[in-house]
């Protein structure tokens, strides 16, 4: 592991970051300079661990506020075509949940922005929410989005990530009863994840116009941040949510696309930067 990372230097103005701030911590941070947190999306091990170290410590050069770091799932039910396809290539590269969180832990004390998990609940339930969890903590990461996971199934696992730590953001999508909305804000750590449209993750050619209005039904009933994912993917469309009101922006699939869908790591990460470049741009 050691080797393979070092071929991913740290860039010179990270050499002595501090450590990250919780995910609230960030979010507040962002929302105080009345700034849009830029939030990227990548897969762990896609094309490789070393890649995504080197990703990381990009994407934390280029301000985002947080990461999310997909945990590569054989069964990923969320996700559409492009993370599907980066989460195979991921595991057929031997990115294990071990091998994902001892590259982690490698970095993670390098960077100013937390990462937070994105684990399907599968991998959770094999090793057990307490190791699971402490094996989070252990890699440096701050929180953990488990999108399969019912919200009537979370309180046991949140306990266990509270006592480690940890924030579990939870997310309400377009069809979420207005009272079960009110539920997961509260009930959320981190922020509030929005998922944008009902189905799975994917770019897609607008945004949904439903954002706006949902974006002001749960800000009257929380002062959390919300973030909103799912088909997002062109700077036009982080610059239309963040004047629909959203405290942070989500890219997952075009920005998993410019790494895994490259000639070579190298072509991927040159991609990645003028792309992430190009969203963050774009955010006041």
């Amino acid at each position: 592991m050691s080797d393979t990372l070092a071929a991913a230097p740290l860039p010179a103005s990270l050499a002595e970051a501090p450590a990250p701030a919780t995910v609230s911590q960030a979010m507040s941070k962002v929302m105080e300079k009345g700034k849009t947190a830029f939030i990227p999306y990548i897969t762990a091990g896609d094309p490789d661990l070393g890649t995504t170290a080197a990703a990381l410590r990009l994407l934390d050069s280029l301000g985002a506020a947080v990461v999310e770091h997909g945990m590569p799932s054989a069964d990923p039910s969320a996700d559409g075509p492009t993370i599907r396809a980066s989460a195979q290539r991921a595991l057929a590269a031997g990115a294990t949940e071990d091998a994902v969180m001892a590259m982690l832990a490698e970095v993670t004390p390098g960077l100013s922005c937390p990462v937070v998990i994105f684990s399907y609940f599968g991998p959770i339930a094999r090793r057990g929410a307490a190791e699971f969890a402490a094996a989070v903590k252990q890699s440096g990461a701050k929180g953990l989005i488990v999108p399969d996971l019912p919200y009537d199934e979370t309180s046991a696992f949140r306990d266990e990530a509270i006592k480690n730590g940890l924030e579990l953001v939870l997310l309400t999508t377009p069809s979420t009863p207005a009272e079960r909305m009110k539920e997961i804000t509260e009930a959320s750590g981190g922020f509030v994840y929005l998922v944008s449209v009902d189905g799975v993750t994917g770019a897609r050619a607008n945004v949904n116009p439903q954002v706006k209005d949902l974006l002001k039904e749960i800000k009257q009933v929380t002062d959390k941040a919300v973030a909103v994912g799912f088909g997002i993917s062109t700077p036009d469309h982080v610059r239309q949510i963040a004047e629909w009101g959203a405290d942070g922006v989500i890219i997952g699939s075009a920005m998993v696309k410019q790494l895994g869908e490259a000639a070579s790591p190298s072509e991927g990460l040159k991609r990645l930067e003028v792309y992430a470049r190009s969203l963050k741009d774009a955010l006041p």
